[in-house]
C-alpha cells in the first residue's frame, strides 16, 4: 500500500512540474515548451520510428560507427566499468557496447519515461543476464537523479550519451549539463558522447521533415500529451509541424505553427494564439569537431579521441574527466 501511495504522490509532483513548465513556456512572448516533454511513452515510440526512417541519417550513421569501432571503444573503458546512460530511452544502442566490454560492473539507464525504461531493463536482463542493471526514472539534467546513483560503486565510471542529445541544449545549457556530468565522475572517468556535424542545410532539414511525417506526429503529440495529462483543449488540426536550419546558430529548430487565431484553456488559464505564431519545441545544435572539443575543455573534460562515419557526417567523442 505504501508503494502505491508513494507512486501516486510522485505522479502528482511530476504533473505539477509539467503544468508549471507548460504555463510558463506558453506565457512567454515567444511561446516555447521544454523538449524533454516530447518523450512520454507515445513520444518515445514515435522517436524510435524517426530513428528508423531513411531520412534521419543520425541514428544509422552513429550505429555504423559503433559497429566498426565497438571493440576499440570498449577497450578505452577497461575492465569492471560502470556504464551510465542519461536519456536511455529503449536502451537499444547500449547492448552491443555492454557485450563488448570487459567484465562490466553494471549499467545505469536514466530516463523520464518509466514505461520505456522498465521494458528496456527487462530486455537487457534477458539478453545480458550477467550485467547488473540499476534503473533511475527522472530528469538527467537535475542533480537529484544523480544523487540516487551514489550507492553504486565501481573501479571506473563512463557516461554514455549517444544520439546527439547534447544538441538539444542551448550552448550554455550544454556546458552546464556537461559540468554536471563531470561533477559526478572522478578524475580519469569517461564520457562517450555523440554529436552531429555541421553540414548542408538540405540534408539537415530533410532529416527533421521526414517523408513519412513521423516527426510531425512526434511534435504534435506534445499537445496531445498536454490535453491528456493536464486537461487542456488543444485542437491539433490548428497546428502544423515546421523544422528548419538556422545557419548562424548552427541548429535545426522545430516549431508548431498556429494556423488560425484561437484560444485554448489549461488549468483555468486562457492562452491566446494568433495565426502564424509558433511554439518552439526543440533545437538540435550541430558542432564542428574543434568546437565540441573546446566545449569539453570548458566543462571539465579532456578530449582523448573520436571516431567518424565514412561520410564524415557524425562523430563519437571519448573524453576523460579532469
Amino acid at each position: 500500500m505504501k508503494a502505491a501511495v508513494s507512486s501516486v504522490i510522485e505522479n502528482q509532483l511530476q504533473n505539477n512540474e509539467f503544468l508549471g513548465d507548460v504555463l510558463e513556456g506558453l506565457g512567454r512572448k515567444r511561446k516555447t515548451l521544454p523538449c524533454k516533454y516530447l518523450y512520454d511513452e507515445v513520444g518515445s515510440r514515435l522517436f524510435e520510428e524517426i530513428c528508423d526512417s531513411q531520412d534521419y541519417y543520425l541514428t544509422r550513421n552513429e550505429a555504423d560507427i559503433f559497429t566498426t569501432y565497438r571493440d576499440e571503444i570498449a577497450q578505452k573503458f577497461g575492465p569492471e566499468t560502470l556504464l551510465i546512460e542519461p536519456g536511455a530511452g529503449n536502451c537499444e544502442k547500449v547492448e552491443e557496447l555492454l557485450d563488448a566490454m570487459d567484465s562490466p560492473r553494471g549499467y545505469c539507464p536514466i530516463d523520464i519515461s518509466p514505461e520505456i525504461l522498465l521494458e528496456a531493463e527487462k530486455r537487457i536482463k534477458k539478453s545480458l543476464p550477467e550485467v547488473q542493471v540499476w534503473s533511475e526514472v527522472g530528469d538527467f539534467s537535475q542533480s537529484e537523479v544523480w544523487n540516487k546513483l551514489i550507492h553504486v560503486s565501481s573501479r571506473k565510471k563512463v557516461i554514455f550519451f549517444p544520439g546527439s542529445t547534447i544538441g538539444n541544449f542551448e550552448p550554455l545549457e550544454a556546458e552546464r549539463l556537461l559540468k554536471l556530468f563531470a561533477s559526478n565522475l572522478g578524475a580519469g572517468d569517461g564520457l562517450l558522447i555523440g554529436t552531429d556535424l555541421v553540414k548542408d542545410s538540405v540534408i539537415l532539414e530533410r532529416a527533421y521533415n521526414d517523408s513519412d511525417h513521423v516527426t510531425e506526429r512526434f511534435n504534435l503529440n506534445l499537445l496531445q500529451r498536454i490535453n491528456v495529462e493536464l486537461g487542456a483543449n488543444f485542437d491539433l488540426s490548428l497546428f502544423a509541424h515546421r523544422a528548419f536550419y538556422h545557419p548562424l546558430r548552427q541548429r535545426v529548430e522545430m516549431h508548431l505553427v498556429c494556423l488560425k487565431n484561437h484560444s485554448i484553456s489549461i488549468a483555468d488559464t486562457c492562452i491566446d494564439f494568433t495565426e502564424g505564431e509558433t511554439i518552439h519545441t526543440e533545437n538540435s545544435h550541430k558542432y564542428s569537431i574543434a568546437g565540441f572539443k573546446s566545449l569539453l575543455t570548458r566543462s571539465g573534460f579532456e578530449s582523448v579521441c573520436f571516431w567518424q562515419d565514412p561520410a564524415k557526417t557524425y562523430v563519437i567523442h571519448y573524453a576523460q574527466a579532469i
